[in-house]
C-alpha cells in the first residue's frame, strides 16, 4: 500500500473509532424515558445500554436476558399459561411466539414447536457449557433459551424458552 492510502486508512479508522466512541457515550447517557420510548416504538432497541436495561429489568430478568442465564425448572410463571395471545419478549417487547404453538414438553419450560414472528428471531451456534446447542436471540439481542431437534410434528422442534425472558400478551376477545 502507498504512503497516501496508509493514511486515508489511518484517517478513516480514526474517524470511525471516533464516531463509535460518541455513539457509546450517547447510549450511555441514554434515560429511561428515551430507552422505554424506544422500546414503545419498536426503534433503536440495540442501542439501550446495559446500565438502563437493569434499571427497566428485575435483576432474575437480567441475568437471563444480558448474561444468557437459566431460570430453575418449573419455577416460570409461563410454563402453565394455557391462554391465547401472543407471547413477546421481556425486554425489547418484540412479538415472537404463539400460545397455537405451545406445548408441554415435560422439560419445566416453556416450549414451543414454532415460531410466530420469525423476523424477531436470531438462531446462533452455543457451543458452551461442552454441549452443542443452539441459541434463541431476539433481533435486539435477548438470549432467550435453545432450540432442539426433539420436538412434535409439524417440525420437530422444541424451542425452550425461560419464562423471565418472555412476557404474555392475552388475545383480545372479537365481539359481534
Amino acid at each position: 500500500m502507498n504512503r497516501i492510502a496508509k493514511m486515508v486508512a489511518q484517517v478513516l479508522i480514526l474517524l470511525l473509532a471516533s464516531a463509535c466512541h460518541a455513539q457509546q457515550s450517547a447510549n450511555q447517557d441514554m434515560t429511561l424515558a428515551q430507552a422505554r420510548a424506544n422500546i414503545a416504538a419498536g426503534e433503536h432497541l440495540a442501542e439501550i445500554p446495559g446500565s438502563v436495561w437493569r434499571q427497566l429489568l428485575s435483576p432474575a430478568q437480567y441475568h437471563v436476558l444480558w448474561e444468557q442465564g437459566t431460570e430453575r425448572a418449573y419455577s416460570g410463571k409461563l410454563l402453565h399459561n394455557e391462554a391465547d395471545g401472543t407471547y413477546v419478549t421481556a425486554g425489547c417487547r418484540l412479538p415472537v411466539f404463539s400460545a397455537r404453538h405451545k406445548y408441554d414438553s415435560g422439560t419445566g419450560w416453556p416450549s414451543f414447536w414454532d415460531v410466530a414472528y420469525p423476523q424477531n428471531i436470531v438462531l446462533k451456534p452455543d457451543n458452551s457449557l461442552g454441549m452443542h446447542r443452539t441459541e434463541v436471540l431476539s433481533t435486539c439481542g435477548e438470549h432467550l433459551g435453545h432450540v432442539f431437534k426433539d420436538g412434535p410434528p409439524p417440525t420437530g422442534l422444541r424451542y425452550c424458552l425461560n419464562s423471565l425472558a418472555l412476557d404474555f400478551v392475552p388475545a383480545v376477545a372479537k365481539t359481534e
